[in-house]
């Protein structure tokens, strides 16, 4: 039987495809490292063992986890690519930005650091600090002088990894940035200690993009030219601390009143907490925030290793009481005379001075605590808020200058700057210019209503006592007699003596004058008097001494001034006798001395607006003001009363360790009194002759007219 054709040539035969058998498809034929002979036992891990029976029993989970290993895995070389790619593009770019923002600063061969702004160190006259004034209000100091307790506690606090980077900590700047990004807002900037240092040197406060390129390549540059020691040194020198101070020494003396050589652990805290916010964290404004801030700067010192657990109570941190009360204290007010002092003498301050002063510390603490003892007992009483203190030694040097109640609160100085009229304290002037016309204490004038065009003086107590001698007037204050005198000597010539002796503000030459009308301050009538405290001679008030560099170079030492009289011998014994009655029967009672020979003179200007007084011993010469400054009437104080009280007060102070010493005139005219008579024996005036009279008058005034180098004795008669 024939078979079917398969429908392939003929003459071949057919292929069949051949299956060979493959082992690996075979469940468990395959030998495994157990099955071996001498082989080992092997522990498979457990996961391992679970996975690979989950991936045989579902080759499906096999399957999907390659292709996720071929989706992650394929694009890996591409995105390396482009990785690379980006980073030298971005690098190009930030190059770029910074090279940008690098040519707008000068050419670095001009970097240098600038100049501390200097600093005016001001010594009292036992050479212990008074003060200091400039832009730092402080002196810069070497690292090695400062407490080493400062440098810790800043670099605790600002840049703990200091020491281990180079102008610019990565690590701490990603940080900053990322807790700007949780907080949404930009609180934190990461700057080193070295880019803080940058921005204060070359740079302008500003947030900008710009400024913090620039603040980075200067760090950079600073790292690479000065030490880290040498970094450190500057920015604590030039860094502001708040309340006006700038860099860590004049921080000391605003919050602490001491040196930064000698601050604590605890205080060092306080300073560098007033870092991050100077303003904010004052102790002088913010006492409580300060103290917290302090202790934050604590814990950051001892996780650093600066302080050891458990040394120091961070609670019990408490900002220097000083910091309250730093900017009320009466040095300030002598301060600012200096600096304006200085420039006349010298110029512009271009470098640290030293200043020498001839105040005393003493006095300045006695005079400020009498008048704010004074003013706080009896403000209410008087309606009286402001007081001043002027203190001179007989030449003219000023031993202490109050100028005003508090100078945190006002900073005008009332003892220099002010003008008041100073009531019946010038009426020493009109008697000096009878005593040199030839009157004596003992000539008699009358006591009696007197009318000069529209105006009629009067008597603060509305009396009249008739015949009275100069003496007895004076030291009663009369006002008649006052006005009668000067009409007698002429105005202008009572101008010429008190300018003469050393009052510097115009005058204006009327009858009303004798009773103090014309406005002076109490710097200039205090000196006015110190010829009656030195024998006559010219005083003209000082405060500086000498001036100094910090290496020793005399800028200005004060020569010694020739001696010019200004008041006769004659003329001087008779004020002296005089103003010394005063305070024994008269208006100045309340301000008489026990132990020491003293005269004065009392002051109380129109409506109670101003009380003075002004006296002097042989050892100084001192001046007083009580009054307001918007210039409302007191309730009815006098310069007998408050002024008075306070300048025995002083003075008695001042006069505790001084032995007593005669006033020239003073003590035979005292010990001629005796004790229960006010006034002495009246004698006849010089001359009763008008002719002689107005001839002697006329002489007087020409001669002074210009400033006499002789007595005036001497110039009347010709001598």
């Amino acid at each position: 039987m024939a078979r079917k054709s398969s429908g392939r040539p003929a003459g071949r035969t057919s292929k069949v495809k051949r299956v060979e058998p493959r082992f690996e498809e075979a469940d468990g034929l395959r030998a495994s490292a157990r099955d071996r002979v001498g082989a080992t036992k092997v522990k498979t891990p457990k996961n391992t063992a679970k996975k690979s029976r989950k991936v045989a029993k579902n080759p499906k989970n096999a399957s999907l986890f390659r292709k996720i290993l071929r989706v992650f895995w394929k694009p890996m070389p591409k995105l390396a690519y482009w990785g690379v790619v980006f980073t030298l593009w971005g690098g190009i770019i930030v190059a770029g930005i910074v090279g940008y923002y690098a040519a707008k600063l000068p050419s670095s061969d001009t970097w240098n650091i600038p100049e501390r702004p200097p600093n005016l160190r001001i010594l009292a006259a036992d050479k212990s600090v008074l003060g200091n004034r400039g832009v730092t209000g402080g002196t810069a100091l070497r690292l090695e002088e400062m407490s080493p307790y400062i440098a810790q506690a800043v670099i605790a606090i600002e840049d703990h990894r200091y020491h281990s980077h180079f102008g610019f900590d990565p690590i701490g700047f990603t940080r900053a940035m990322t807790r700007n990004v949780m907080q949404r807002k930009l609180r934190e900037g990461g700057s080193t200690i070295t880019q803080q240092l940058a921005k204060n040197l070359f740079l302008t406060p500003g947030r900008t993009f710009e400024r913090k390129v620039q603040e980075l390549i200067l760090a950079f540059w600073l790292e690479a030219k000065y030490s880290k020691a040498e970094i450190l040194e500057l920015y604590l020198n030039r860094v502001y601390f708040g309340s006006g101070a700038t860099g860590v020494d004049a921080a000391s003396r605003r919050y602490f009143g001491k040196s930064a050589k000698h601050v604590t652990i605890s205080e060092a805290a306080l300073l560098a907490g007033l870092l991050k916010a100077p303003s904010r964290y004052s102790p002088a404004r913010n006492p409580e925030l300060a103290q917290r801030r302090a202790r934050v700067v604590l814990a950051a010192m001892q996780r650093e290793g600066y302080v050891k657990p458990g040394k120091i109570d961070i609670k019990s941190v408490r900002p220097g009481q000083h910091a309250r009360h730093y900017r009320s204290g009466p040095e300030h007010f002598i301060a600012d005379m200096v600096m304006k002092r200085a420039r006349a003498l010298i110029g512009k301050v271009n470098q640290d001075v030293i200043v020498q002063t001839t105040v005393s510390p003493f006095l300045m603490t006695a005079a400020h605590s009498i008048l704010s003892a004074s003013l706080n007992s009896h403000e209410k009483k008087y309606r009286v808020s402001q007081a001043a203190m002027v203190s001179l030694a007989p030449d003219g040097a000023i031993r202490a200058l109050v100028g005003g109640r508090n100078y945190g609160k006002s900073q005008f100085n009332r003892a220099e700057e002010a003008k008041r009229q100073p009531g019946s304290a010038f009426k020493t002037f009109v008697w000096q210019r009878a005593m040199e016309l030839g009157y004596t204490p003992d000539t008699i004038f009358n006591d009696a209503p007197v009318r000069y065009g529209k105006w009629k003086p009067e008597n603060y107590d509305k009396r009249y006592r008739g015949p009275v001698t100069l003496g007895d007037a004076f030291s009663n204050s009369l006002n008649t007699i006052a006005a009668q005198l000067t009409m007698d000597a002429g105005p202008r010539s009572v101008v010429a003596t008190a300018e003469r002796m050393g009052i510097r503000s115009k005058l204006t030459a009327n009858a009303s004058l004798a009773l103090g009308t014309s406005e002076v301050s109490l710097l200039e009538l205090t000196s006015a008097y110190a010829p009656f405290a030195n024998g006559g001679l010219e005083a003209q008030p000082y405060l500086i001494k000498s001036i100094k560099t910090v290496g020793g170079e005399v800028l200005y030492k004060r020569p010694t001034p020739l001696p010019i009289e200004v008041i006769d011998q004659r003329s001087l014994e008779d004020m002296n006798a005089m103003l010394a009655t005063v305070m024994r029967n008269g208006t100045g009672r309340k301000a008489r001395l026990k132990g020491h020979i003293a005269g004065g003179k009392t002051g109380t200007s129109q409506n109670f607006r101003d009380a003075w007084f002004i006296g002097h011993t042989a050892h100084l010469v001192t001046g007083i003001w009580f009054g307001n400054d918007n210039n409302k009437p007191t309730r009815k104080l006098t310069g007998g009363n408050l002024p008075a009280l306070a300048w025995k007060e002083f003075m008695e102070a001042a006069h505790g360790s001084l032995a007593s010493k005669d006033l020239l005139g003073a003590p035979a005219y005292l010990a001629s009194l005796p004790a229960n008579i006010a006034s002495p024996t009246p004698r006849p005036r010089l001359s009763t002759d008008p002719q002689q009279t107005a001839s002697l008058r006329e002489r007087v005034n020409g001669v002074l007219a210009r400033k006499p180098r002789k007595t005036i004795l001497d110039l009347i008669f010709g001598n």
